[in-house]
């Protein structure tokens, strides 16, 4: 009843409980010159001040969702808004992060997200970070990272890798219209693992919705002759069935 809540409120003593900060922390990958590449920034103050550790901050209680704070976090690492693309980033909830000890400061609980979109800008470093750069995911992940961002980047690359063998977010690394030479370097890159191009390219033509032709053909780079490759988008299927299972799956499922 609404009498009682404002019984409650009227009663309600805040500081007879431990503080509990919330933030967020972003996982966000993209392809750059072919490889799989993480954003990191170093922090510019204590604690960990120069190491380096994911983008993140604390949530403006009140004012925003955590999406938001996820979003406006890695908005301020790349330069991206709204009206230069991030609304083409796929942005969601990776997990919760609230081990005690975690942060020296105080309780703090981070609900990681996970990002990734095609041709993502320069890293720029926020006001509170010394330095941003996009990080090769093998580099990263043998780097000492700041809090506990070791897990989380590795919960992130693990969520990537087995999500686009059953959703297509595979394109969602690509331009509005690839080649499946393009989509087999996604996946190649995010699985670190080579595939056989026409395995590959049969399987993915094989499952409803994946992928849908466009009519067109690419653009023939250099001199090489031969027929050029079409262009595809992004069908409308949501799940992918069968599956594209990584190499190493597939061989434990035979």
């Amino acid at each position: 009843m609404p009498g009682d809540d404002e019984d409650l409120l009227a009663d309600y003593d805040p500081t007879a409980y431990p503080p509990v900060a919330v933030t967020v922390d972003v996982v966000a990958l993209t392809l750059r010159n072919g490889a799989l590449n993480v954003l990191l920034v170093r922090r510019g103050g204590p604690p960990y001040q120069g190491a380096w550790a994911l983008p993140g901050g604390f949530v403006q209680a009140g004012a925003e969702t955590l999406g938001q704070a996820a979003a406006r976090e890695l908005a301020e690492e790349t330069g991206l808004d709204e009206e230069r693309g991030l609304a083409r980033v796929h942005l969601e909830q990776l997990g919760s992060y609230g081990d005690p000890g975690r942060d020296p400061r105080l309780a703090v609980v981070s609900v990681a997200h996970l990002a990734f979109a095609p041709d993502l800008p320069e890293a720029r470093p926020g006001s509170d970070a010394a330095d941003a750069r996009w990080v090769p995911v093998d580099e990263a992940v043998a780097a000492d990272l700041a809090f506990d961002h070791a897990r989380i980047l590795a919960d992130g690359l693990e969520r990537a890798r087995s999500k686009i063998e059953y959703t297509p977010l595979a394109t969602a690394f690509l331009r509005k219209e690839f080649t499946i030479s393009e989509l087999r370097a996604v996946y190649e890159a995010v699985w670190g693992a080579g595939l056989h191009a026409g395995n590959f390219h049969r399987k993915v033509l094989s499952v409803p919705g994946f992928v849908e032709s466009t009519g067109a053909t690419a653009e023939r780079s250099g001199s090489r002759g031969g027929p050029r490759a079409r262009l595809y988008r992004a069908g409308d299927a949501r799940l992918l069935h069968p599956a594209l299972l990584r190499p190493d799956r597939e061989d434990s499922v035979r």
